[in-house]
């Protein structure tokens, strides 16, 4: 008789709400990684939430998810269930931002409640473009406002670096999670923004954990590519090349793919399980257009890493520390390698 799969791992993220480790990402759903069919992403997220992944990541800026996720939400309460536990972000334009305030603010949040189909939202999290532009944490403060009157449950941070995070705790604004960029491509949150976590009570909830789909068994053995056919993974490739090239990326998948036959598993659920048993992490954002990969996606939680696949990784991490600075800093030079390929007025657009 088969034992089923794993049972799910779950985490307090604030007291009183729970979620799973494994967080469903939305970003693919947004269009720019290829055709969405909508209906089909819909129906699936029943699998999601039947295998007790119930916790869904999107944002006020990827097209047309926040409002998928409400369709979803309507069937659930068609049929006297919950709905989704939806972990939204407000990401005001770049161009905006010297105009965001309190009805701003506002504005967005009550816009992603009608899209969502809910009277509260669970977590919002906050991203600021440009630190040089005054009024981040006037904006950050309005969504503690919100939070008091119940609009919404919990506040996030989405990519601040260190010095901007505990910025904002001084301020007062109750943070209880950051959601950063983290793989063992991208170390850069262990730097400094881990011990902060530690010191102020905010957990992890980490995205790009398999690199944009390059830490999975698809790219083992095959030649740098020529060409990319998304933009998620231009955004990938040049972190690969920061973390030392393809031959070292190759080096990577090797040491990965030996200590996923050990286990039985795959890449991308070493890849996955190793952010997870990462200091101050919650959870990993696994981004997934329908439950095709469901199956391998729930066995992260069938396995842990020991000393024996950390030995085996540790001489090539230590070789290769990957992209330099605190979280997010590349990306938010907008001339700089990593800034020229983002969108930055997605509201817009």
């Amino acid at each position: 008789m088969s034992a089923g799969p794993p049972r799910v791992e779950t985490v307090e993220l604030a007291p009183g709400y729970r979620i799973p480790r494994i967080v469903r990402g939305g970003w693919q759903l947004a269009g720019g990684h290829g055709d969405v069919i909508a209906d089909q992403a819909v129906a699936d997220m029943r699998a999601f939430v039947d295998a007790g992944l119930d916790t869904f990541d999107c944002a006020d800026i990827y097209t047309g998810v926040e409002a998928m996720y409400g369709r979803f939400n309507a069937l659930q309460q068609a049929a006297g269930r919950a709905p989704l536990k939806v972990h939204t972000k407000f990401v005001p334009d770049f161009d905006d931002l010297a105009r965001v305030d309190e009805a701003y603010v506002r504005r967005i949040v009550t816009r992603s409640l009608e899209r969502l189909k809910v009277a509260r939202l669970d977590l919002v999290q906050f991203h600021w473009w440009d630190y040089a532009v005054p009024g981040c944490m006037r904006a950050a403060l309005a969504l503690a406002a919100l939070q008091r009157e119940n609009i919404v449950a919990h506040v996030g941070g989405t990519n601040f670096d260190t010095p901007h995070t505990r910025e904002m705790l001084d301020a007062g604004v109750p943070l209880v999670s950051m959601q950063v960029q983290y793989s063992l491509l991208d170390r850069r949150p262990a730097r400094a923004l881990v011990p902060l976590c530690r010191e102020r009570g905010v957990q992890l909830l980490c995205y790009g954990s398999l690199a944009g789909g390059f830490l999975t068994d698809v790219w083992l053995g095959r030649p740098e590519p020529a060409e990319l056919t998304n933009r998620s993974l231009v955004k990938y490739k040049l972190v690969i090349d920061d973390f030392g090239g393809w031959a070292a990326f190759q080096q990577l998948l090797a040491a990965l793919r030996a200590i996923a036959t050990r286990h039985g598993v795959s890449i991308a659920a070493v890849a996955t399980r190793w952010v997870l048993q990462r200091e101050a992490v919650a959870a990993a954002i696994v981004g997934a257009r329908y439950a095709r990969h469901l199956p391998d996606t729930l066995s992260v939680f069938g396995f842990t890493l020991d000393a024996e696949d950390d030995a085996r990784l540790a001489p090539i991490l230590a070789a290769h520390p990957g992209p330099e600075g605190d979280t997010y800093a590349l990306e938010r030079d907008k001339v700089g390698r990593h800034g020229r390929i983002m969108k930055y007025n997605l509201n817009k657009d």
